[in-house]
Order: C-alpha cells, then sequence, then structure tokens
C-alpha cells in the first residue's frame, strides 16, 4: 500500500475516535499523541475513567490506540491511568 491510498490523518482519527468508544463506551477527550508506522497508525487517547467532584480529582487514562493502514481498529491498551490534577513526575535528562 502507498501512502497515496491511506486515508488522511483527519479521517483516521475521526474513526479511531468512533471505534474506540464504541468498543469500550468511553469518549476521547483529546489525542496526545498521532504517528504514522509501518503497519497504519498509533494513537494515544486520554479518557476520564472515573468522573470525581472537583473535576481536578478524576481518574484519567492513556490508551494507545493501533489501526491498520485503512484505519481500521486493531487493538488498544491502557498505558497509565493518573489523576486529572497532576502531572507527570520530572524524569532525568535523557530518560
Amino acid at each position: 500500500m502507498t501512502d497515496d491510498d491511506r486515508p488522511p490523518a483527519a479521517e483516521v482519527l475521526s474513526q479511531a475516535r468512533d471505534q474506540f468508544g464504541g468498543l469500550t463506551g468511553m469518549t476521547a477527550e483529546n489525542v496526545s499523541s498521532f504517528e504514522r508506522t509501518e503497519d497504519g497508525w498509533s494513537l494515544e487517547f486520554e479518557v476520564v475513567e472515573l468522573a470525581k467532584i472537583p473535576d481536578t480529582m478524576s481518574l484519567m487514562a492513556s490508551y494507545r490506540v493501533d489501526l491498520d493502514a485503512q484505519g481500521q481498529l486493531t487493538g488498544y491498551r491502557r498505558v497509565r491511568r493518573y489523576e486529572r490534577g497532576r502531572s507527570d513526575p520530572q524524569r532525568a535528562e535523557g530518560r
């Protein structure tokens, strides 16, 4: 398959959100990564797993979503859970 045969990135993103939501019942709040791979596409969605009050205490999760070259979901997995109000810990340079 050539690059010309692949759907546009915006279309892939829209399809991925719809497919992910249909399978999990969760809505992607945003996309934190999106890249073309050798086999298709790889995305990372941020979703609310457990809404709390105040909102800053809601339990969030990052999901990696893999799609084939046509934009069909081939798999997903949770890669991280965190409270909405928390940032990633500082990492040592080079890691």
